[in-house]
Order: structure tokens, then C-alpha cells, then sequence
């Protein structure tokens, strides 16, 4: 059935309306939760000229985390924490958190960030370097999330150390698929996002994963590592 431009304009109200209601609803779990230190971790990714997650990514990342029971994630880009309390929240009491960065100044933003959140010193691996330098010395099998937010032109990449990572019934989650909108865009784009497009390809034809794309945020992409 085909839709009047009427119908779809204000199809198209609903669901921003929809989207945003979704956002303020996040907000207020986030800000029941009186994580100043989330607060304070948002602040220093402005003043590094970073974008910490947003508060419905934030959220959504906290519930997959439950979800999955994770005891041990892995984040592809630590920033200055915003995502890794979140990730850390919904993680066992006893998870472990192995983050890596290629910037050691922000991962100190985390390291206060965590602490100030109040999660015990134990309960993070702070790692510093390049992220295809690093997960090749991670366990194979050995995590239950990898999240990641790092070089987009490296989602590729993420995508193969994951599904090495992860252990079947793992899940494996990419930030920023949407790139504001360019991802969609018929107009010639920049490498990073033919990348992200050939990522999106790739995970929906893949028979090792049971993949989503969440509108959350600039887009997340999740996937389950089918059991073996």
C-alpha cells in the first residue's frame, strides 16, 4: 500500500517525536542513577574534543551487558569513561572490564571516572595502544561483549578480533554506524564511511552472527556469535 506524502510526513513527526521521548526517558535513568561521575567523564570528553556516548546508547549498553551476564567485556576505545560505567554497571559484580585506547591521558579521565563511580579498581584493564595491536594478545573465547568505538576505518578489522574474542552466545556491538546521517547518503563519501557500509554488509550476511541495528544514538549495530 502506497503512502500520501501527507501519511509519511507525519509518519516521519511520530517517530522523531518517538525518538525523542526515548532519548529523555534514557536521560532520566541515567540521571536516577545520580552518577555524578558520569557527569564529570562527559565533561572531560568536550574539553578533549571527544563524543562520549549518548545517554539512550549509554542506557542500551547497560542492558545488553545484564543481558548477556557479561563478566568479561572488552571496549575498543575507552575515551574518558562515559561508556565504560555504563558497560561496568551492567556487568556481573564481579566483571572485568578490559578497555584500550591509544590516548593514556584519557584513559586516566577513566580510571577517575570509574572510581568515582564507585566500581572497585579491580574491576577495569586499562590497556593503552592501538586497538589491532592489543586484541591479538586478548584470549580467544574469553569475553561475552565487545564493544566498539574506535577508528571506524578499523570496524572491519574489530569485526574479525571479535568474533575470535567472543565466546559463542557473545555479543559484539559497533557505535556510530549511522556517521550523522552519511551512511544513508547517496552522495560520495569518505572511506570511513564506505567502511561502515561494507561493515553493515557484511554483518547481515554473516552465518556466525544473528545481527540488529538499533536507532540509538548515530546508530548501533549488534550481533550474537551464533553457538559452534
Amino acid at each position: 500500500m502506497r503512502r500520501r506524502r501527507g501519511q509519511e510526513r507525519a509518519i516521519t513527526a511520530n517517530r522523531q517525536t518517538s525518538w525523542a521521548f526515548a532519548d529523555a526517558y534514557s536521560a532520566e535513568l541515567v540521571e536516577n542513577a545520580e552518577y555524578a561521575a558520569l557527569d564529570w567523564a562527559r565533561e572531560r570528553a568536550r574539553e578533549s574534543g571527544l563524543t562520549a556516548v549518548s545517554p539512550v546508547t549509554g542506557t542500551t549498553l547497560r542492558l545488553l551487558a545484564a543481558t548477556v551476564d557479561a563478566k568479561a567485556v572488552a571496549e575498543i576505545g575507552t575515551g574518558t569513561g562515559a561508556s565504560g560505567i555504563h558497560l561496568l554497571d551492567g556487568m556481573r559484580p564481579d566483571g572485568v572490564l578490559t578497555t584500550v585506547d591509544i590516548e593514556p591521558e584519557w584513559q586516566q579521565f577513566a580510571r577517575q571516572a570509574f572510581r568515582g563511580a564507585g566500581f572497585a579498581g579491580n574491576r577495569a584493564r586499562f590497556i593503552p595502544g592501538g586497538a589491532l595491536d592489543v586484541l591479538p594478545r586478548l584470549a580467544d573465547g574469553g569475553y561475552d561483549l565487545v564493544f566498539c568505538d574506535g577508528d571506524r576505518g578499523e570496524y572491519l578489522d574489530y569485526l574479525a578480533e571479535s568474533l575470535r574474542l567472543l565466546r559463542p552466545g557473545g555479543l559484539v556491538c559497533f557505535e556510530g554506524v549511522f556517521a550523522d546521517g552519511r551512511t544513508v547518503d547517496d552522495a560520495a563519501q569518505p572511506a570511513e564511511v564506505r567502511t561502515l557500509r561494507e561493515l553493515l554488509r557484511t554483518v547481515r550476511e554473516s552465518e556466525a552472527l544473528t545481527p540488529s541495528l538499533l536507532p540509538v544514538g548515530d546508530g548501533l549495530l549488534c550481533a550474537v556469535k551464533r553457538g559452534q
